[in-house]
């Protein structure tokens, strides 16, 4: 076998890219390779809204696999909604009978697909689950938005007036239904005296869902770095713990040696107290002495300024001289 320096530069050059490219290839497609091995299922709903390619497929509440794809069939009743999900556990068998359900996850509403295996034998790889043995969940939003749209509609007024002449009507009935029906009858007078509360409240409610909706990610997200905040928390418990009772003996520590040098301690900071108000008596003078000693700091450094001497001279030292009479000057 010759050695890599005998071969073909180029050669080596372009099977090193080639194993390279193929390296990064498999390194973007790795769920498509992971994939290869997952078993594929499909499954019909009648609504499948909320639900995303994705979202998480669950057995008993495990996560067994995710959504793949979600898009639009027509069958022999008419459209529906055609779910493709692939399982990654080997463990997991689903029987002939299995059913499929759409559920909330979080209250923010995001969903996924719940697979109850039932029935004997194997479900075959791409069988389609039928619309007989699926479910879509009840959307809370959209309830509350239809609420509020339908009671839009409602003529309160006419709603108790309607209620106040049934009472009247059922007056010689047993006392159990007329009590009933004047129940009914304060309870429609009581929602007509509320109504504009009532209706400001539900489109309230209105405008909280729909905010909720438009900050689905920003919720989850804060959710799961909330999450990821308590686990790293949970993860440093022996260090934080250890820190705490660190804190706990030092302060003890401190203590033990406040109390121990107490009595040195005293008398030191008396006459510390005293110095400090001699200081403050004295605070004028101090302060004329420091204006005092600017003048004399600039002649101290002009007589030193010429060198390492002092620049100086004596005046008086020598007799001056006085001409005697008739001597001429």
């Amino acid at each position: 076998m010759k050695p890599f320096r005998e071969r073909n530069p180029a050669v080596v050059g372009a099977v090193g890219l080639a194993v390279l490219a193929g390296v990064l290839l498999a390194a973007f497609r790795l769920d498509d390779l992971v994939a290869l091995r997952d078993r594929p299922y499909q499954a019909a709903f009648r609504d499948a809204s909320g639900l995303a390619v994705g979202n998480e497929v669950r057995v008993a509440g495990v996560r067994v696999g995710k959504v793949t794809e979600v898009d639009l069939a027509r069958g022999d009743t008419g459209p529906y909604v055609r779910v493709r999900f692939r399982l990654d556990d080997d463990g997991v068998r689903l029987g002939r009978d299995t059913g499929a359900t759409i559920r909330i996850k979080t209250v923010l509403g995001q969903k996924y697909l719940a697979l109850a295996p039932a029935g004997s034998g194997r479900l075959p790889e791409n069988a389609e689950i039928p619309l007989t043995r699926t479910a879509s969940p009840f959307d809370v939003m959209q309830a509350v938005t239809g609420l509020a749209g339908t009671f839009d509609e409602i003529d309160t007024e006419q709603l108790a007036t309607a209620f106040t002449a049934l009472s009247e009507t059922f007056a010689d009935t047993p006392a159990n239904v007329r009590s009933s029906l004047d129940g009914l009858s304060r309870l429609s007078r009581t929602v007509a005296s509320r109504d504009t509360e009532l209706r400001e409240l539900l489109s309230r409610a209105r405008d909280v869902t729909d905010v909720l909706a438009a900050r689905d990610e920003e919720f989850r997200r804060l959710v799961a770095d909330g999450t990821l905040l308590l686990a790293e928390v949970s993860r440093r418990r022996d260090a934080i713990h250890d820190l705490l009772v660190g804190t706990r003996d030092l302060a003890s520590q401190l203590s033990g040696l406040v109390a121990d040098n107490r009595s040195t301690l005293e008398p030191t900071l008396r006459q510390l107290r005293g110095v400090v108000a001699t200081l403050q008596r004295n605070r004028d003078n101090l302060e004329r002495t420091l204006q005092r000693m600017g003048p004399f700091l600039d002649s101290f450094t002009n007589v030193l300024g010429n060198g390492r001497w002092f620049d100086s001279y004596l005046r008086g030292l020598l007799q001056p001289y006085v001409p005697t009479t008739g001597e001429r000057r």
